[in-house]
């Protein structure tokens, strides 16, 4: 949850059922952090990097998430989900968006060093979209041989799933194509709608 006050920017999510929450607050000069017993504090000239990314898992399958590096501290991530029962989690899309934005805007204002980037890393990037193509070339060939043998009914649904399997690979490549951008100017593939 995110709550705007005198003192800053609040927001909140649990990241597993039986963990602790994460608490992160804007404070005028730094990004402040707590999870359970430990926390912490990262002036906004001190971050080294934030990358934004789209990051689906096995329950939650729209979810963003944004990996901030303090230049004296542990990588934090904040999530644009926050876990509620064993299968249930909640989407915090407003909140998630507001609070990144602002965190964001200010390490920028701040005038460090700081590297903005977003989607996956190159490395592992681009042999995935290699591996992608491959896949779904082989799939199509499937199709194509299910129909030269009539088998109808296994051509529909060999191509029900590679429209599935293009529908959601081929958003999470889009989404997370590596790159840099301004801190002015937050990808808006890399946040949830507002």
């Amino acid at each position: 949850m995110i709550s705007s006050n005198a003192d800053g920017y609040d927001y909140a999510y649990k990241p597993s059922l039986l963990g602790t929450p994460m608490e992160f607050r804007l404070a005028d000069d730094a990004l402040e952090w707590r999870k359970g017993g430990q926390g912490g504090r990262a002036a906004y000239g001190r971050i080294r990097r934030i990358r934004l990314s789209f990051r689906p898992q096995t329950m939650q399958s729209f979810r963003f998430l944004a990996e901030v590096w303090p230049a004296d501290g542990p990588k934090l991530q904040i999530a644009s989900t926050s876990s509620k029962s064993l299968v249930e989690h909640e989407r915090l899309d407003n909140e998630y968006s507001a609070f990144v934005t602002e965190l964001v805007h200010r390490v920028g204002a701040a005038g460090g060093n700081t590297i903005f980037d977003h989607g996956s890393p190159a490395l592992l990037y681009w042999p995935g979209v290699l591996i992608f193509a491959g896949a779904s070339f082989a799939i199509a060939v499937l199709a194509v041989r299910a129909l030269q043998t009539d088998a109808l009914a296994g051509a529909a649904f060999i191509g029900v799933f590679l429209l599935l399997f293009l529908w959601q690979a081929g958003n999470f490549f889009r989404r997370n194509r590596p790159g840099t951008y301004h801190p002015d100017a937050v990808p808006p593939l890399l946040l949830p709608r507002r």
